[in-house]
């Protein structure tokens, strides 16, 4: 296993790997069609978008396109009155500010999921724009690293590339999103926390009760840590 393969494996739930299936056997033709990166998530290149056949095939029923101002009229949506919409004005540029579209392209995926619909996320070739937003959605959606959001999406779309100034942005939103998921975990009813206590054997619970010790309280900092399978929200 690669090393990269291998902090993708301990990075995202195991649950999720499991529902996605066996590594894609990626050949170079596949980069003009579209991949599933997250159940119900597809990832591709606006040729993605215009085959009509493969996104009903697919299920989708939402697709944000991505493009900036002079491709408006080429990267078009193609569809309106079979497909949500959403657009967003975007140059592959290092200069282009990304940040603060990030919660904008989730809200949009998780409406549409929770609306058990199917999204795919496109721009131009499907190699910068369209993975720089599909990373992000990773982090704030699990909770894990730049590094590791990166090479999952790359595990799923072998050809994504973005350019090196997203990349950057892509390390300044980690730390948002790890205070983000903080301050959803302290909000959260205690009942509705996840616990990672491990349970103790008989004999612990039998000293327990002779001593009268209370039972340990939640790790806070372990449980930050601790990758949430259908959690949406840090």
């Amino acid at each position: 296993m690669s090393s990269s393969t291998a902090t993708t494996a301990a990075a995202v739930p195991s649950q999720l790997l499991d529902a996605l299936g066996p590594p894609i056997d990626w050949h170079y033709e596949m980069r003009r069609e579209a991949q599933q990166v997250l159940p119900s998530i597809y990832l591709g290149p606006y040729q993605a978008s215009r085959d009509l056949p493969s996104l009903e095939k697919n299920g989708i029923t939402d697709i944000c396109c991505i493009s900036e101002s002079r491709e408006a009229h080429l990267f078009k949506p193609r569809f309106p009155d079979r497909f949500n919409y959403l657009t967003l004005d975007i140059r592959d540029a290092t200069d282009q500010q990304l940040i603060s579209i990030f919660p904008k392209a989730k809200q949009f995926i998780d409406n549409a999921l929770q609306r058990n619909g199917r999204v795919l996320i496109h721009c131009g070739d499907g190699l910068s724009r369209s993975p720089a937003i599909m990373t992000a959605y990773v982090m704030a959606s699990y909770n894990v690293s730049s590094e590791a959001a990166f090479h999952f999406v790359q595990s799923r779309r072998f050809c994504v590339s973005p350019n090196m100034g997203f990349l950057h942005q892509l390390d300044a939103y980690e730390p948002i999103c790890q205070a983000t998921y903080s301050m959803a975990q302290h909000q959260q009813p205690l009942s509705n926390r996840p616990s990672i206590r491990r349970k103790r054997s008989d004999s612990e619970e039998a000293d327990s009760h002779a001593c009268s010790r209370p039972a340990p309280g939640f790790d806070l900092q372990a449980q930050q840590q601790l990758a949430t399978w259908g959690t949406n929200i840090r």
